[in-house]
């Protein structure tokens, strides 16, 4: 099955000037045999394509031993510090900055694999279940790596599992779980036999996250170098029919979690690798071919920029929510401030998610909202296919967008 919303990896792509080698075990291959099913949908001249390839055979790297040079081990300890800094200093906001970076977070791993939809459509396929499938694809994405964070205390197979499951059952069920198939990196119409990259053959998955877990475990390691040493393990097994990169970013936070070194805020790392996105395609390429250099310096280079974008976040958010309480008019004891710090975690809202975050009764809620209805802050209309009464917020959602597409420009 090609698997081509990842990247069309052509080989390794230049490292970083200067960057020393890191050298680890390579991926391996063994020849394999393609001869798709008539029924499955090739054309007669990707059917003629059958014949040998290799598949990749997943390095064993439970014990491996990463000697960093000096100067990647500086800068992944400056990176981890900056998390550490920033994960601290979100303790101290609005809980709502917590769902924001979420958001964000999950809307940028999804841009990765070239999935996306804009802030107002993923806040109301949140809010009502209806929308593009891009739109539902992403907010399943946000409850992937939720879930994932909130009830992982290590890094599991059936975690794992889980993740994907949650990404991929309301809208793909049918791809939910491992492959019993052949999936490769490619373009449109690549076989096995002509891919840029064909992932292990499927008999090997169950060992081979095995002894990923097992190196995800350890206490041993500098933790990014870890951290980007198992998400390049992970997209080669690639274990999954459809899902891989999107679980494997989930992967980055679970560990983050585990780890301690995020223990609140969702650093958007996703964001910092879609900034530099044909490097990091050329490190996981690189990391195969037996150097992790490359990985870890894109990871240690996406955390710096991920802080930095996610402060800038912050901080807008905090200026928005500023400007609103000296513009809107209404009594101390009105519900619309509470309403206020809900809007950023929810940007949009109906009757029933005011009344469940403010106490506020369902039949009361017209009420509450009138002040910034009046003031700007809230627009009303009515949603296309549930026909509820909304309510968005337009500053916040031209702000996620701006965000979105800040970090979606690519570096030159």
């Amino acid at each position: 099955m090609r698997d081509d919303a990842s990247t069309d990896q052509s080989g390794p792509g230049p490292v970083r000037p200067g960057l020393p080698r890191v050298d680890v075990p390579p991926t391996g291959r063994e020849r394999q045999h393609w001869a798709p099913p008539s029924s499955a949908g090739y054309t007669r001249r990707e059917r003629a394509g059958s014949g040998a390839y290799f598949s990749a055979v997943p390095a064993v790297i439970a014990g491996l031993r990463l000697d960093l040079p000096a100067g990647l081990v500086a800068d992944s300890e400056e990176a981890a510090a900056e998390i550490a800094r920033f994960d601290a200093s979100s303790e101290h906001t609005w809980g709502a900055v917590t769902a924001v970076l979420l958001r964000s977070e999950s809307s940028s791993s999804s841009q990765i694999e070239q999935i996306t939809a804009n802030a107002r459509a993923i806040a109301e396929a949140e809010l009502t279940g209806h929308g593009s499938g891009n739109a539902v694809g992403i907010v399943d994405n946000m409850r992937a790596m939720a879930d994932a964070v909130d009830r992982t205390v290590r890094v599991t197979v059936e975690g794992i599992a889980e993740v994907q499951r949650t990404l991929l059952e309301r809208h793909s069920p049918q791809l939910v779980g491992w492959r019993s198939e052949p999936v490769w990196v490619g373009g449109r119409g690549s076989t096995p036999v002509t891919a840029d990259f064909v992932a292990p053959d499927h008999r090997r998955i169950a060992a081979a996250l095995d002894d990923l877990t097992a190196f995800a475990g350890r206490e041993d390691l500098p933790v990014l170098p870890q951290i980007a040493v198992a998400h390049a393990q992970f997209e080669t097994i690639h274990p999954f029919a459809d899902g891989n990169g999107r679980t494997g970013r989930a992967l980055v936070h679970l560990m983050l979690r585990t780890k301690r070194l995020a223990r609140t805020a969702t650093v958007p790392i996703s964001g910092g690798l879609l900034v530099a996105k044909d490097g990091y395609f050329d490190a996981l390429t690189a990391y195969r071919d037996g150097d992790a250099a490359p990985v870890v310096d894109e990871f240690n280079h996406a955390a710096l920029r991920a802080v930095h974008h996610g402060r800038q976040l912050v901080d807008r958010m905090a200026a928005l929510r500023d400007t609103w309480r000296t513009t809107v008019r209404a009594r101390s004891d009105s519900a619309a401030w509470a309403i206020l710090d809900l809007l950023p975690a929810h940007p949009v809202i109906d009757a029933e998610t005011v009344a469940r975050h403010t106490g506020t009764h369902v039949n009361g809620v017209r009420r509450s909202v009138g002040p910034l209805l009046e003031a700007g802050v809230l627009v009303s209309s009515q949603h296309y296919r549930s026909h509820k009464q909304l309510y968005r917020a337009p500053a916040i959602l031209d702000l996620l967008d701006d965000y979105a597409a800040e970090v979606g420009r690519r570096q030159r």
